[in-house]
């Protein structure tokens, strides 16, 4: 058991009722996420979910706000995870950069197909979706870096 949380970050982007995620390979399974990941030694909370967002879905991502902050401990390998979650802008698309190992592509599905679909990778990407829906939002001033 791992007993450290694991911190990261999440990108809601929403563009026509549709939300820009990924399916990717985890545990062997192909899952759908939200591009996101690990903070990485030395980055900030923002600088994370931009890179996370580029280098998962090969988009530029300006956060605006949080959507979230969401504590979820995996019922297999009971690492706990705190997940926060950002809205904003996605803009520059890169078709043709690579995508991180193991993500296979970027999807653009409603709300409705990500809670019907059975490959979600935790209750976080749901749930982060449907607060975001609610209008849910912190400033980012919230975040103080201390580096």
């Amino acid at each position: 058991m791992d007993s450290i949380p694991h911190i990261t970050v999440a990108a809601i982007i929403e563009s026509d009722q549709h939300f820009l995620l990924i399916e990717e390979e985890s545990d062997g399974l192909i899952v759908i996420n939200q591009p996101a990941g690990h903070l990485e030694i030395g980055e900030t909370l923002i600088e994370a979910v931009v890179r996370e967002t580029l280098e998962e879905a090969a988009w530029h991502f300006i956060p605006e706000a949080i959507v979230g902050i969401y504590q979820y401990t995996h019922s297999i390998n009971e690492i706990t995870y705190i997940r926060i979650a950002f809205c904003g802008k996605h803009h520059l698309h890169q078709p043709d950069r690579p995508l991180d190992t193991g993500i296979l592509r970027t999807v653009w599905l409603t709300r409705d197909e990500v809670a019907q679909s059975q490959s979600v990778r935790s209750p976080m990407v749901l749930q982060g979706i449907d607060d975001f829906l609610i209008g849910q939002r912190y400033p980012l001033s919230m975040l103080k870096s201390m580096n």
